[in-house]
């Protein structure tokens, strides 16, 4: 069986109660128009309630396109930033070892790979027992046409060290 509209029950119900055709027939149209205005005003009450309005989409249509433009700017951002970050030279320090000078010296021994005519820098820090910096100092290192060398540096230490190391380095 079909389901049934209002107005036809409402029409039904009026027949059942004895009201005349001629008012049955028009409180049917009336009570259409009624409940089809009602039915509409109450959908848009309860669109304008959870905000599904036609502003509410263009809105929310134009935060989401926003936001993909801003997240294509920012991929293209990086991968511009990663591939031109790849032309920069490669600086590799080696440790060879290191020797305990007295209580207040380490000397380190490490090997250096950086591109030929490039100048350097590199941190050699001094650890203790427990892996604690007890020293360090920042080596200057001039360029050469020679790209792989090999240097030694004294640290002063502030505590008795057992170990040398080379940190990092960098081009200047």
């Amino acid at each position: 069986m079909p389901p049934r509209e209002s107005a036809d029950a409402a029409a039904e119900d009026a027949a059942l109660d004895g009201t005349p055709a001629s008012a049955r027939d028009g409180s049917a149209v009336a009570q259409r128009s009624a409940t089809a205005s009602s039915a509409s005003s109450t959908a848009a009450d309860l669109s304008d309630r959870y905000g599904r309005t036609p502003t509410r989409r263009r809105r929310d249509r134009s935060i989401l396109i926003g936001a993909a433009i801003a997240f294509a700017a920012v991929l293209v951002s990086w991968v511009v930033w990663a591939g031109l970050d790849g032309n920069a030279p490669l600086v590799q320090a080696t440790d060879l070892g290191h020797e305990l000078l007295d209580e207040r010296a380490v000397e380190v021994t490490w090997r250096l790979s950086v591109p030929s005519g490039n100048a350097t820098a590199c941190i050699v820090q001094a650890f203790n027992e427990d892996f604690t910096v007890v020293g360090w100092k920042v080596v200057e290192i001039p360029a050469s046409e020679r790209p792989l060398r090999t240097f030694t540096e004294t640290v002063r230490t502030a505590q008795e060290a057992n170990t040398g190391l080379i940190s990092h380095c960098w081009l200047r």
